[in-house]
């Protein structure tokens, strides 16, 4: 019998124990928090807003829902789905606190005040009831979770029959050019761009490692599907570099 202490996984190109992955995924945007908006903006020149809006234009939120995005990070996907709704509750959750923290501190979340939640918790082991949630929702967090399987599990068990997954993740290009360029794009600006705007280019090393060890659209698809989601499916955004994959508890 395998002991849990012998499972590994990856943090970036490097392999870890399993148990590692999460205190070092904390480190790295502990690290980035006061500087990870503006960081975003430069590494896709903006077009990480555009990536967010298509994703709010699939999801088309309805007033009254309830949405859960982990990973939430600083806010970005709940103002949007909140702005959207018109009247509705979002609960952002995050590993790290300090992500959370800068949240509350943009204008936003001000003005959002009562329809927003900040809870520092696991994407797999949610501190939250089943079939709580109209929607789930996590961007560009996916990647980060040491056991993306049971990150899956815990959406369709906290959502309502009826309620829906959207997952917003970098991917793979269809074309093997323009993966190579991309990737060198990647590996030789990003880090660069991280050392220079928020003094830390190991942390940014790592989340371009982490995107070429994300699987590729279809097999994502079929994590999906395995974690018990109906009618999935995806759309690439900008060729490939990300993608939008949704799913339905049925």
């Amino acid at each position: 019998m395998t002991d849990a202490a012998d499972k590994t996984t990856h943090f970036g190109f490097e392999t870890v124990a399993e148990e590692e992955k999460a205190g070092r995924v904390q480190g790295v945007f502990s690290s980035v928090a006061s500087r990870y908006d503006v960081m975003n903006d430069v590494m896709s020149v903006g077009i990480h807003r555009i990536w967010k809006d298509a994703m709010m234009d699939w999801l088309a939120p309805r007033p009254g829902q309830r949405l859960l995005d982990v990973a939430g990070g600083t806010g970005d996907i709940a103002f949007r789905f909140l702005r959207r709704a018109k009247a509705g509750h979002a609960t952002v959750l995050d590993l790290t606190e300090p992500m959370l923290v800068e949240g509350r501190q943009r204008a936003d979340a001000e003005h959002m005040a009562e329809n927003l939640d900040w809870v520092v918790g696991d994407a797999m082991a949610l501190p939250f009831s089943d079939n709580t949630f109209d929607v789930y929702t996590i961007s560009f967090g996916i990647r980060n979770v040491t056991r993306p399987q049971d990150a899956l599990a815990e959406a369709y068990r906290v959502l309502k029959p009826g309620g829906r997954l959207m997952v917003l993740e970098f991917s793979q290009l269809p074309n093997e050019g323009m993966q190579k360029l991309y990737d060198l794009y990647s590996f030789n600006v990003i880090p660069r761009m991280g050392q220079l705007i928020a003094r830390d280019r190991d942390s940014y090393q790592y989340l371009v490692e982490s995107i070429r060890k994300f699987p590729d659209q279809e097999t994502f698809l079929g994590v999906v599907r395995a974690a018990g989601f109906g009618n999935v499916k995806y759309r690439n955004l900008t060729m490939g570099v990300a993608c939008l994959h949704s799913g339905w508890k049925l």
